[in-house]
């Protein structure tokens, strides 16, 4: 979810673009928040299907950084082109395995299966921190929560880990391949991901954040293949231009496709994958390419727009520790959607997930990065 790069300056910059990625992010903390009164049960999640942000976002993630990077080859090399990622995604990495730590011991439940917080040393604690802020995965010796994620104190980072291994096959394969081979592999990585709903005995397109699990390993990558190839191959072949009320259509669109009841229920799960592929396959390339297309009205909205990519970033990967806390909340005090002190204590997770993000771009990432480009990086 962290497509936002340094674009040449002889290119437009996609502010529509910017603002999907901060409506998406957003979308993801009310989908976590909501998770919290499903009990697991897919069927009773609101916000049903805000996990395909995270394919969302690998789409736009590898539509921008072909965009931004397939013609600067001949004047960039492999290094330069890494530490720029690494300055653009690192820092707050850091930041989310630090809020991760810091959070912690606040998110003691035994009803999710979080009973040994209260007991975990701090020694181990700051190892998964700084692990973390390392973007390396860990395995189930050092599964402090008990939820055998890959980042056990800050859960969404599992995507930046695929994020990075998508850099790297751009960076060494991608970027040169033949738009006939690149339409190939994203039919193959289509039928894998067409695969893989159908037969999930969910019906849905949802993991990828264990290494310990192979499955969960297999659908992180397929989760991370078609998206990104795909958003590559829309960058260097389509075209398409739709400048009214762009922004605007694209964010509702958005929301719409996130926000869509499961179909099919508990019975007929092909409903749901089907939903989902269609989603993920035609409607996430036609609201790229609409926002690609489109320009934003007004100055206002500009900065809108502006405003909403630069905190997407840091919402998405700071949010989750205070998911963690709201839903040790809900479930040791049995709290209730109902209840009204329940959307209170959410809204204001949420709030807080959008203020902390805009403090930490502003006053962290981005004095970070210009100095970090300043330093490491040649003009």
């Amino acid at each position: 979810m962290n497509s936002t790069v340094n674009i040449s300056q002889s290119k437009p910059h996609y502010e529509i673009l910017d603002g999907l990625r901060g409506v998406a992010a957003i979308m993801v903390v009310f989908f976590h928040v909501f998770e919290t009164f499903s009990n697991g049960d897919h069927t009773k999640q609101i916000i049903n299907h805000g996990y395909l942000a995270v394919d969302f976002f690998f789409m736009l993630s590898g539509y921008v950084i072909s965009y931004a990077y397939d013609n600067r080859w001949e004047k960039m090399s492999l290094k330069d082109f890494f530490i720029r990622r690494l300055v653009r995604l690192q820092p707050m990495i850091i930041i989310g395995s630090l809020v991760g730590a810091v959070l912690f011991y606040f998110q003691q439940s035994e009803g999710l299966g979080w009973g040994g917080i209260s007991t975990t040393p701090v020694w181990k604690v700051l190892l998964v921190m700084f692990i973390g802020m390392t973007v390396i995965p860990v395995g189930k010796s050092l599964d402090i929560r008990g939820w055998n994620e890959m980042h056990p104190l800050n859960g969404p980072a599992w995507s930046l880990f695929f994020e990075y291994i998508a850099n790297i096959v751009y960076a060494l394969v991608l970027r040169k391949v033949s738009k006939i081979v690149l339409g190939i592999l994203v039919l193959i990585s289509a039928g894998f991901t067409i695969y893989f709903a159908f037969t999930n005995p969910n019906g849905d397109i949802i993991g990828g954040w264990s290494v310990d699990d192979a499955t969960q390993l297999k659908i992180g990558f397929t989760r991370l293949a078609f998206p990104f190839l795909m958003g590559i191959f829309l960058a260097r072949t389509v075209t398409l231009k739709f400048t009214k009320n762009a922004f605007f259509t694209t964010s509702i669109l958005l929301i719409i496709l996130f926000a869509f009841p499961r179909l099919g229920g508990n019975a007929n799960h092909w409903q749901n994958a089907f939903y989902e592929c269609f989603t993920l396959m035609i409607m996430f390339p036609i609201v790229i390419l609409l926002g690609a297309g489109g320009k934003v009205g007004g100055e206002k909205a500009n900065q809108f727009c502006k405003f909403l990519g630069d905190i997407s970033y840091p919402i998405y990967i700071t949010h989750f520790p205070l998911v963690y806390v709201y839903m040790a909340w809900v479930v040791n005090g049995k709290h209730t959607l109902e209840e009204p002190q329940s959307w209170i204590f959410g809204l204001m997770t949420v709030g807080i997930s959008i203020i902390s993000a805009y403090c930490f771009m502003r006053f962290y990432d981005i004095p970070v990065r210009k100095w970090l480009n300043k330093k490491l990086i040649s003009k």
